[in-house]
């Protein structure tokens, strides 16, 4: 992959380019796009960089400081693999035009920075980072919310609930709910579209090590993604959404990333690995400890357990991630950790006993989030856990829904809604300032979003439940 201005020149040259597209992260997480003609492309646009309106980007200026730079960034130029026309992708940095400085609302600025903070604190020399990012793929989905209306509507060739549905003719082998894991075709019917998927994400660099359908019913699926380090998982998580989507598209079928787009089956987590690094030697492995874990590794899981309600205000940070995060099903609310048991917040795979393999698992954050923001908190989180030594007490490796009613009354749940982990977010949140990673302005902005773009609409619009539950009232 290219390394330098020239390296992108040539690879745009080698690849015979027409189009050059600039993607950018605005703050909730979604890449956004403009592109110039390939003749456009020297390397001013490494250097001086190439204007846009920061007015109209989600959690960007105001309308009196709108003028921001774009400057691209040529490691990640890569040739896309989905596009007609030949057009190469750069990934580009935000930097205010005035003053030069890098933009502190900048997603990817912020994880860039937690990376530099890892450094001279002196903790570690880099990070690791595999997240899994389950998703869904339907063949339609329709929705609406009106004064008068509001519903919405999902179908799959493959949902159960089509096991009856007149299909001239109907071959079965439709997933029951709950039924979807690792079944082979015919029952799992997106086997060609996942690995399409994964030799498009090869092409663009990145590893996919393994797919599979999950366990939901109605074309839920997994690629995993080969570890990295955190700004570079980051972007690679946006060419996977980005790759999936466009492939399902091309399939006439849709992709989606919604925590919980079905009631009664799976929702969608995003599990985070993550270890950390100093002189080629993972911190996180000791021989001799529970789990193979080192006391480093015990303290990093302390943060993550002790702000984990704050840190669900970025890593899980939609309305909808609470119909996922749901206390008494399978989902991983438990603030506990354990070498096992995936119901417990913080996991220890026990795969391998190699030193290398040796992470923790945050099962927690879902694919919503910006992955920018959540890993650089996570690893926030962590650090400040290992700087101030926070014990995360005794692991669990019982059934935790068989624990007598004294034990599970000492295991603290994750919150319940946006609301309260937003709440959390604005009282604890001291440990992500720390080295100017993030800063206040960026706290305020994402509490004020999410407050006011998402969680008031919804709390104000009825529900298709609530005509069940109360019409007759």
């Amino acid at each position: 992959m290219p390394e330098t201005p020239a390296e992108v020149l040539q690879l745009a040259k080698e690849a015979v380019v027409k189009i050059v597209d600039l993607r950018f992260v605005d703050l909730p997480g979604v890449w956004q796009h403009f592109s110039i003609p390939v003749e456009d492309l020297d390397g001013d646009l490494f250097e001086e960089g190439i204007g846009f309106d920061g007015s109209s980007i989600r959690g960007f200026q105001v309308i009196h400081e709108s003028d921001m730079l774009l400057v691209a960034d040529p490691r990640t130029a890569r040739v896309d693999p989905t596009l007609e026309i030949p057009t190469l992708s750069l990934i580009c940095n935000v930097l205010d035009p005035v003053t030069r400085q890098r933009y502190s609302r900048d997603p990817r600025y912020i994880a860039q920075k937690a990376e530099n903070y890892l450094k001279s604190a002196g903790l570690a020399d880099l990070s690791y980072w595999g997240p899994e990012l389950e998703f869904y793929i339907f063949d339609d989905v329709r929705y609406d919310q009106n004064a008068h209306c509001g519903y919405y509507y999902i179908d799959s060739d493959e949902g159960i609930w089509n096991a009856g549905r007149e299909e001239n003719p109907n071959l079965g082998y439709k997933l029951r709910h709950k039924e979807g894991y690792f079944p082979v075709p015919p029952a799992d019917t997106l086997q060609d579209v996942r690995s399409e998927i994964m030799l498009k994400l090869k092409a663009v660099g990145v590893h996919a090590e393994v797919h599979h359908h999950e366990v939901g019913t109605a074309g839920q699926g997994e690629i995993d993604m080969r570890y990295t380090t955190l700004t570079q998982m980051a972007d690679n998580v946006m060419f996977y959404k980005y790759v999936i989507r466009n492939v399902a598209k091309k399939h006439g079928k849709v992709a989606t990333f919604m925590p919980k787009p079905l009631f009664g089956d799976n929702g969608s987590g995003m599990h985070v690995h993550q270890s950390l690094w100093k002189d080629k030697t993972n911190l996180f492995f000791d021989e001799k400890g529970y789990a193979q874990i080192s006391q480093t590794a015990k303290y990093y899981i302390g943060g993550l357990l002790r702000h984990a309600s704050a840190l669900l205000g970025l890593c899980a940070p939609t309305t909808n991630s609470y119909r996922r995060l749901v206390p008494g099903f399978e989902a991983p609310v438990n603030l506990v950790y354990s070498q096992r048991n995936r119901s417990a917040a913080v996991r220890i795979p026990v795969y391998s006993r190699s030193p290398k393999s040796k992470r923790v698992e945050f099962r927690c954050p879902d694919p919503a989030a910006n992955p920018y923001l959540c890993f650089a908190a996570q690893l926030m989180a962590g650090l400040d856990g290992i700087r101030n030594k926070i014990d995360p007490g005794q692991p669990i490796d019982k059934d935790l829904y068989e624990l007598e009613p004294e034990e599970a009354a000492k295991i603290t749940s994750t919150p319940g809604s946006l609301g309260e982990v937003l709440d959390a977010l604005e009282k604890d949140h001291d440990w992500l300032l720390e080295g100017d990673v993030f800063t206040p302005d960026v706290i305020e902005t994402w509490l004020s979003y999410k407050r006011e773009r998402e969680l008031a609409p919804v709390n104000l619009r009825p529900v298709p439940y609530e005509f069940f539950l109360y019409f007759d009232l």
